[in-house]
């Protein structure tokens, strides 16, 4: 086989990894954000406002996501690696939602170059109007961020094909370290 070959199917295969991260993480973020605009929709219903974008959250959530990807790409959070997991899941979090606010940022502010906006128009629609709803939006970002980073430093630690069997295969937790410590894959269920 050429190193042709090789290289393209290297990157097809990349690829295809990148995709699933990125579909993931973007449907993680479309849950949350949906559950958010449920929410909004329905406080402002009870004052008579209707309230639904759905695409747009779908649209948001794929372009968060790949702001994740770049950020995780970079390495941004790596600090206290091998600290206990609450510290490298807090400092990911806060690194993602300073990475996430940044691009988001200029994200609006070409957009509203694009349609003739004002910066501070364009600035409002990344946080919000005042400073108690950019705080809010904040802080609900990170909360949102913090199970993500808590799975990917567990990830981490235990590698991300095995804390995935964990959470969506099988439990056996004595598998799993003794797997991890060996280096070797779990055996093969058998029904039973």
């Amino acid at each position: 086989m050429s190193e042709q070959a090789h290289g393209s199917r290297a990157i097809r295969s990349k690829l295809a990894e990148e995709f699933k991260a990125m579909a993931a993480l973007a449907a993680y973020l479309y849950i949350c954000f949906g559950a958010l605009i449920l929410f909004k929709s329905s406080v402002l219903r009870e004052a008579g406002i209707h309230y639904e974008i759905w695409g747009l959250a779908a649209i948001k959530a794929l372009i968060m996501a790949k702001f994740m990807l770049v950020g995780r790409m970079l390495h941004v959070g790596t600090r206290y690696g091998n600290k206990p997991l609450i510290w490298p899941t807090l400092y990911r979090s806060l690194m993602y939602l300073i990475v996430l606010l940044i691009l988001t940022t200029l994200e609006e502010l070409i957009v509203g170059f694009i349609h003739g906006r004002a910066v501070g128009d364009s600035l409002t629609h990344v946080v919000g109007p005042n400073l108690f709803q950019g705080l809010a939006v904040c802080l609900i970002m990170f909360l949102i961020l913090v199970p993500y980073c808590a799975f990917t430093a567990l990830s981490d630690v235990l590698g991300e094909r095995e804390t995935i069997r964990l959470f969506f295969v099988s439990r056996d937790l004595d598998g799993a370290v003794r797997n991890h410590l060996t280096g070797r894959m779990p055996p093969a269920q058998t029904p039973g």
